[in-house]
This record gives structure tokens, sequence and C-alpha cells, in this order.
């Protein structure tokens, strides 16, 4: 009872959509099987068809949320990219910390909590480095996936998490073993203490976030349908402080999207700047 119709295939695809902005594409078949149908022990459901249909319907709100988590694509590593991170302290940091003390920085779609955490480490560097003691910086994760928060919240990652892009000084620095024996290391206090978390969806309005002056939206777009991404685009320009810095994956662009950004070529990296 695994197989998935074309015409459930499509209403579920639909559903995905409006839900959470993902667009599966043609012939997503094998992706959706592999992602749900491990809820089908979970929540004791004999059919993949009947598991689909009751996540469309409003009365199985467990179900409906666990379906979104496992269809949420959560693949992330530390100091991805690496520019973005070299570009805060080099470039962003020093530019806008002399005009204001107080910054205040969005990572959205935050997944596991790496790209999050990964900011506060780089910010707690440059403080050290410049001795900027008076420099007030707020970090902001958000995701859809109750799950991928209740890890952020926790800050705890095991060794194949901890070997991707995180290197052995930063462990020692920003990290605590677990004692359990498993290897698991978790979030310092002071690292934690510059970041917050909170359930989001990238859909709705961002009035309640309040304004930034950075936004981290990385390799998310690229699931999104181009009306979508355009509106999402807009939104985050409205929710960014005057002056303030739009980075996005390496291999996305604004263009035909959105007219609210000036592109700013680093060496290396593209990010973009608010106009006006």
């Amino acid at each position: 009872m695994r197989a998935l119709s074309d015409d459930i295939y499509k209403q579920f695809s639909d559903f995905l959509e409006v839900q959470c902005g993902i667009v599966l594409g043609a012939n997503k078949q094998y992706l959706v099987k592999s992602r749900l149908i491990p809820l089908m022990t979970q929540f004791s459901i004999l059919s993949l068809a009947d598991l689909i249909h009751q996540s469309m319907s409003y009365k199985n709100r467990e179900l409906r949320t666990a379906v979104i988590d496992a269809m949420t694509t959560n693949e992330t590593l530390w100091f991805r990219d690496r520019y973005p991170f070299e570009l805060l302290t080099n470039k962003i940091y020093p530019e806008l910390l002399a005009k204001k003390k107080s910054l205040k920085l969005w990572s959205a779609a935050s997944s596991s909590g790496q790209e999050a955490y990964s900011i506060a480490m780089t910010t707690m560097e440059y403080q050290k480095k410049q001795s900027q003691l008076g420099m007030n910086v707020q970090i902001i994760g958000t995701d859809i996936s109750n799950t991928m928060l209740e890890q952020c919240k926790n800050g705890i990652y095991d060794t194949l998490a901890l070997s991707r892009g995180l290197s052995e000084e930063r462990k020692k620095q920003f990290f605590s073993p677990v004692n359990d024996g498993s290897g698991k290391m978790q979030v310092k206090p002071e690292v934690k203490k510059l970041t917050s978390f909170r359930n989001y969806n990238l859909l709705d309005s961002y009035a309640g976030l309040g304004k930034f002056d950075i936004i981290f939206c990385r390799n998310v777009l690229i699931y999104f349908s181009s009306d979508v991404k355009s509106r999402i685009l807009n939104q985050f320009a409205s929710a960014l402080n005057p002056g303030g810095y739009l980075i996005l994956g390496a291999s996305e662009s604004l263009t035909g999207l959105t007219d609210k950004f000036d592109m700013v070529r680093c060496n290396p990296g593209i990010i973009y700047k608010l106009k006006g």
C-alpha cells in the first residue's frame, strides 16, 4: 500500500506549495515516498495514500505537522561556503558598527541551527579580535519544522554533524562534551546567549519579527516558484533597516524577482544591499 498515483501526487504537490511554498515539480514520487513511508508506522496508517489524505485535512494536526517536517529539506553544515562569514568580519560588521552598536540578524529557514550558531561564533571571534565590548548582536533563527527547532534550542550535535565544516579549534572553543559516552557535543551557553529560535513560515507576514540589519536566507529560495521567491524577497526588503544586507546561497540570484537591492560583488561572493 505504498503506491502513489499521479492524481494523489498532484494533490499533495499543490498542498505542499500552498502550505510552505515548496515546489516539488514532476516525477518526484520517489522523494515523497522516501520521506513519508516512515510516518506510516509512526501513525499506524496502512496506506501511503491514506496518510497523505489525512495530512491534507485539518483533523489530524499532529500528522500534518509531521508530514511538513518530513518534506522540508534540512541539509546544512557549519560555516557553509565560508565567504559569507568572512564578509561579516571583513566588510559588513565594520561598516554597520561604525554607525550603530546594536545589530539584529535573521537566519531564515535555519534548519538544525548550524547557520545561526556559525554566525554567533563569527560574531564572538570578531568581538574578541576588535575588542568591541560595547557591540550588541542579536541572532534570530526561524524554521517551519518544530523538530528542527527543538534541535536548534538544545544545541546538541552528533559526531557526523560536528565533522561537517567545524574545525577542531572551534569545537574546543565553542562546544562542551555531552557526558553520555555518545561523542555528542553541546553549544556553550555564551554562544546560545546570542541566539533565539522560533517557528516561522516564510509565506507569512514578517511584521511580528521586527526589523533586521542582516538577513541570511541561503539555499532556500531554490525550492520556491518564481512568484513566491519574488514575494519573499520583497518582504525581506521591508524587514531590513536602511543599508541592511541580504545574503543568499551561492547559486541563487535576484534577477527578475525584485528591484529593491543593489548587488555588491565581493572577493569572493556576492551579497545584496537594500537600496536607498
